[in-house]
C-alpha cells in the first residue's frame, strides 16, 4: 500500500521544516491526499493498458479484458492467452507485448513482486526488465502500491515544473537538476513527489508571489 496521509503529513512537516520554500508551497496549497494502489500484478498490468490513453479508454480495455479471459489479474490466464485474444480485448500489439512480458516474468518467477529488494534502485532494475515498463512506471508502482518512502521519480515532467516553481526557477530544471536538488530532502522524497503532483493540480495560483 503506498504513503499513508499521517506520513505524508510527517514527511511534509520535516521538510518544510529545512526548506522554507517547501513551507511556503505546503501554507498556499495544504498536504496533498495519499495516493495508493493495490501491490501486485494488477496494478502493474494496469499500468501497461494504460500508457499514453485515458483513463476511460484504459477501463474499457480493462472490462474488455475481463470478458475475454476471465480473470485478467491471473498472469496464468494471460500467459496463456493467445494474440488474437489479446487483441480481441482491444490491446495493441505492441501493448499485448508488454502485457505477455510481464505474465511471463512473474509465472516463472524472475520477478517476485510480493518481494521485490527492499534496496530502491535494485527493485526498480527487476521491474524495468518487463518490456513496457520504464523507469517512471517502476518508481510510482513502488511509491503507491509498495508505499516506498524515498522513490524520487525525477524524470516526471510535473515533478520538475512543480520544483522549479516551488524553488523559484526561471526555466524548468532538468532531470539530473531534480534529482541533485533533491539529495537533501532524503528520505522524504517519496512524499515531495505526491506533493508535487499535488501543487501541480492547483495550478498558477500555486506559484510563489
Amino acid at each position: 500500500m503506498g504513503l499513508s496521509a499521517e506520513q505524508i503529513r510527517d514527511s511534509m512537516d520535516a521538510l518544510a521544516a529545512i526548506e522554507p520554500a517547501i513551507a511556503a508551497a505546503l501554507q498556499r496549497v495544504g498536504y496533498p491526499e495519499p495516493r495508493i494502489r493495490e501491490r501486485g500484478y494488477g496494478t502493474l498490468l494496469r499500468t501497461i493498458i494504460g500508457q499514453q490513453v485515458s483513463v476511460a479508454s484504459a477501463n474499457a480495455v480493462w472490462l474488455k479484458l475481463s470478458t475475454v479471459l476471465g480473470n485478467p489479474e491471473d498472469p496464468a490466464i494471460l500467459a496463456a492467452a493467445s494474440d488474437e485474444q489479446l487483441r480481441a480485448a482491444g490491446l495493441s500489439r505492441q501493448k499485448a507485448s508488454y502485457a505477455r512480458s510481464l505474465a511471463e516474468e512473474v509465472t516463472s518467477g524472475r520477478l517476485d513482486l510480493a518481494d521485490l529488494p527492499a534496496d530502491d534502485e535494485e527493485a526498480i532494475a527487476q521491474l524495468v526488465r518487463v518490456k513496457g515498463i520504464g523507469r517512471w512506471s517502476a518508481e510510482v508502482y513502488l511509491l503507491f502500491a509498495e508505499g516506498r518512502t524515498d522513490i524520487w521519480p525525477a524524470g516526471d515532467l510535473a515533478v520538475q515544473v512543480e520544483i522549479g516553481r516551488i524553488l523559484g526557477h526561471d526555466v524548468r530544471p532538468s532531470e539530473k537538476l531534480t534529482r541533485a536538488l533533491a539529495e537533501n530532502w532524503r528520505p522524504h522524497r517519496g512524499a515531495l513527489a505526491i506533493f508535487t503532483w499535488h501543487h501541480y493540480g492547483a495550478g498558477p495560483d500555486a506559484a510563489p508571489v
